[in-house]
């Protein structure tokens, strides 16, 4: 009887105090992915200072030791997340930026990639550029970083097809980057109400519109 009720217990998945039960033995990888994930969904949900590493935990089906192995510290999974996020949008950015050599098509590849991303994950937009942690010198030295690369590409392009001078072109890539954000920002407040490609293609039409009036040099 012994050994009987032995493997039973053994059988049985443990649970954590919620009662929900606890992910089985994963691979470092796969772990620090679902606790990511985890992690995104409280922070999101109550902001960086309101989040507690007891939920984050909970919401993993870990136990708080689990979640300090990978990440000692709050601060340090969310830098983890947010490092994952702007890596993830720097390149779908580039790669929309190069996926043609026509300027007018490159434009509007950017301006949908941006549309699409937010809205494949509009938690990691949140994140990112809603979080209550965006004026940590950390944060904000990642933010402009990912900013910087953005424009900076989307101003070689401008100062090629226009002939500006490399710091107008880098005004002109700012202020592109700027349009991709704060449209796409209001965009996911509509909820849905408007298409995502109709989106993406009137900030496109209008940037395009600009752009294509600079002067080329003859």
């Amino acid at each position: 009887m012994a050994e009987s009720s032995r493997i039973k217990q053994e059988a049985q998945v443990r649970q954590d105090r919620t009662g929900a039960p606890r992910s089985a033995r994963l691979p470092r990888d796969e772990r620090r992915a679902q606790l990511l994930n985890a992690a995104l969904e409280v922070f999101v949900a109550n902001g960086f200072h309101g989040a507690a590493m007891d939920e984050i935990a909970e919401t993993a089906h870990v136990s708080k030791p689990v979640l300090y192995q990978h990440f000692p510290s709050k601060r340090e999974l969310y830098m983890a997340l947010l490092d994952s996020h702007l890596a993830m949008l720097t390149d779908q950015m580039l790669t929309a930026l190069n996926s043609t050599s026509d300027n007018k098509e490159r434009v509007q590849a950017v301006m949908r990639a941006y549309y699409r991303f937010i809205a494949s994950d509009d938690q990691a937009h949140r994140l990112v550029f809603e979080s209550d942690l965006i004026n940590d010198p950390d944060v904000s030295s990642r933010l402009e970083t990912f900013n910087r690369t953005f424009a900076d590409a989307v101003a070689k392009v401008i100062a090629e097809d226009t002939k500006l001078p490399p710091l107008e072109a880098q005004l002109l890539g700012r202020g592109l980057a700027g349009m991709a954000q704060v449209s796409a920002r209001y965009w996911l407040e509509t909820d849905g109400n408007l298409d995502l490609d109709v989106a993406s293609d009137l900030i496109y039409r209008l940037a395009w519109r600009g752009i294509s009036r600079f002067p080329k040099e003859s």
